[in-house]
This record gives structure tokens, sequence and C-alpha cells, in this order.
């Protein structure tokens, strides 16, 4: 186990900065999760990582011993592939001693034990005289996981594993490997374009887009404080619903949100709000929008368009020009596609963000439940 430090990254080809200026540091332990759209820059960072690719400029420092122009095969790091990259002449067994006979001077005993005993944990042992064309897909992830396990290396770095698992066998597994990587304490670096695996597996989470992290904290922290409007559209499933607003101040101190769909008077956040740019952006969760009562105020009368039924509650869509909205509704209030309807943005709830810069400039008060980030998945 060690610590690992990823120290101002940058990996350039010819004209395009694939990774610009990363910094992570995992302590050691810690399961570090790296989330993003295709295109943003998590693989690259990763294979950077396990010395598959030059960094054009920055340092990788593993526990004591900076690794940044090492071999692969001299860092003391194991990596799980999205294809899982089986020997498939060999056998699981086979497969896992190779992994052993290429990377350590153990006995063939000592590999015969390891093995055994990695087979055990991951509940594998009955396949070990099988080859892979011969398994699932589960099957075949298990013994991937088994092959960078059996090292006990000091670092594991993970490439989207799970994203050729179907959903139900998805689910199962990021808790297996929850579970394994607590059980084994090996620090994990974990790259997956999937926020649902990102929000369920990280201790923390790292965001980036466009080759740039963009946040990085504890699941609820990106959750109930996302940095920018990037972070909060990408976290959160359905995305969180956005408008652009007009910021009025009246002659008697408050403060007015205009859109052509509403105007919101704002009661709180007077005090982010004094220095900002007038051209805002507002920004609210489907779960946190509801069916507006009598004397509710902030409200927005509109017309469902599609109506999707998720069992506990509506997914409810309504458009606005050319832009779609989603209000995530209790199926008690019965909402039929077509049905006019008057929704409540309760401004306990409603994120506020500079329209320019995309940072934000007010957030609702902070969610301290997990139940809560559940909502959002």
């Amino acid at each position: 186990m060690a610590k690992l430090e990823i120290n101002s990254l940058r990996k350039e080809y010819d004209d395009v900065i694939a990774v610009d200026d990363l910094d992570i540091s995992a302590e050691d332990g810690e399961f570090i999760v790296v989330v993003g759209p295709s295109g943003c820059g998590k693989s690259t960072s990763l294979n950077c990582v396990a010395g598959l690719i030059t960094p054009t400029s920055g340092s990788i420092v593993l526990g004591e011993e900076e690794i940044t122009n090492l071999r692969p095969q001299d860092r003391d790091i194991a990596m799980v592939f999205q294809n899982y990259a089986l020997y498939p002449h060999m056998t699981v067994g086979e497969n896992l001693r190779f992994a052993l006979k290429m990377s350590t001077d153990m006995s063939s005993k000592e590999r015969n034990e390891r093995v055994d005993e990695i087979a055990n944990l991951l509940h594998i042992d009955d396949l070990i005289s099988q080859k892979p064309k011969e398994l699932s897909g589960g099957q075949q992830q298990r013994v991937a996981l088994g092959r960078a396990i059996v090292r006990k290396p000091g670092l594991f770095l993970m490439d989207e594993p799970l994203s050729n698992l179907d959903a139900k066998l998805r689910s199962e597994m990021r808790i297996e490997i929850q579970q394994l990587q607590k059980q084994i304490g090996t620090t994990t670096l974990y790259v997956t374009h999937d926020q649902t695996e990102a929000m369920t597996m990280g201790d923390r989470i790292a965001v980036m887009n466009e080759g740039v992290l963009q946040q990085i904290g504890t699941p609820l922290e990106i959750y109930n404080r996302p940095a920018n409007r990037f972070v909060a559209g990408f976290i959160g499933e359905p995305s969180m619903n956005f408008f652009d607003v007009t910021k009025r101040e009246k002659a008697n101190g408050a403060i007015e949100l205009q859109h052509d769909l509403f105007t919101h008077t704002i009661q709180t956040h007077k005090s982010e709000l004094a220095e900002t740019r007038d051209e805002l952006t507002l920004g609210i969760r489907p779960n946190d929008i509801e069916v507006a009562s009598a004397d509710a105020s902030n409200t927005v009368e509109t017309e469902a368009d599609v109506v999707e039924p998720m069992g506990d509650v509506d997914h409810v869509y309504f458009s606005h020009e050319d832009e779609t909205y989603t209000a995530s509704l209790a199926v008690e209030e019965h909402i039929r596609r077509s049905d006019s309807v008057v929704l409540s943005f309760p401004e306990s709830r409603i994120y506020l963000f500079d329209r320019a810069s995309g940072e934000a400039v007010a957030h609702p008060p902070e969610r301290t439940s997990e139940a809560q980030i559940e909502q959002s998945r």
C-alpha cells in the first residue's frame, strides 16, 4: 500500500492538450474515482500513472518514490482493463500464476498458495481449471481483478472495468469491488464515465472535463456544493435543470431573477448575489421540483410533454423554446402527458451560477443524508 501523488501532470499531442495541470493526491488505502465524459483526459491520466504513456511534464510519486519515468514493470502497480485482457489459451489458475511468475521471485509452491488464497477471496476457486471463453462476463472480471490483486501491489488502477457488463451485474460488481478494496486496503485509482459508479464507489471523486480537473471531493461535497455548472450538470441523474436568468434589484432591496417562464423573488443568497453580474444561471435538481400548492411562491406554469413512470416517481419532461427540463414527481400527483401543471422551485433548493464563467455563486443548504443523494440516481 502507498500514497499516490500526481503533481501538475500535463500531456500534449501536437496542438491538443489531453491533460492540463492535473493535481490529485490519494492517501494510503483511499479509493479515488476519476469521472468525466469521453475525451476528458481521465484514461490518459491513468495511463500516465501506469507508465503506458509518457507525460509531457509533471511528476507522479508512489509512496516515497518518483515513478514518472520508470518502466511500467518497475512500478508497484497493477491494472485492470475494460476488456479484462486475460490470456485465452491459459486457464484461470494459469492466468493468476503467470502474473506472479513474471513479477516476483516466488517459488512454485508459494505461487500456488497465493493463487488459492485469491481464488477463495474472489469465489472463483471452482473456476481454476476453466479457460476465459468458458466464463461469463462477471466471472472474467473477477479473474481480471484476481490477476491484479495476486501481486499485492502498492496501487490498483482500474480503467472502466464494469462497462462491458449488463446493468444488474454492474451493480453487483460495484459492491464487490468496494468490499474487496476495503478488505485489502490498497490505494485505488478508478476511471469511469458513469456518474453512478463515481457516486457509489469513491471515497472521493475527481471530476474532469476537457483535460482539466473541475473539482475533487467526497460524493456529498460534489453533489451538494458543485464548483461550477459542469459539475452540477454531470453529477446527478436525471441531470440538474438550468435556466438563464437576469438579476434585478428592486427599490425595496428585494432581488428578482427573471426568465421567460417565471420571475422568482429571492429572499436568501442576498450576500452572495450582491457582487455578482446580472447574467446568472439558476439550477435546480429534478427531485427538488414540487407540484405547487395554492400559496406557493416561485412557481412555473407549464405542460407535461412526456411522462416516464419509474415506479416510485414519474419523470415529467417539459420544454421551453429549444430546452427540455425534467421534474421527478411523486406518482401520487397523477401527472399525465399534455396535462397543465404548476411547479414550484423551492428557494431552499436553488443553485446559482455565473452565466459567463459557469462558476457557482450560491448553493442551497447542504444535504446531510446519503438517502438524499440516492434520490438523484
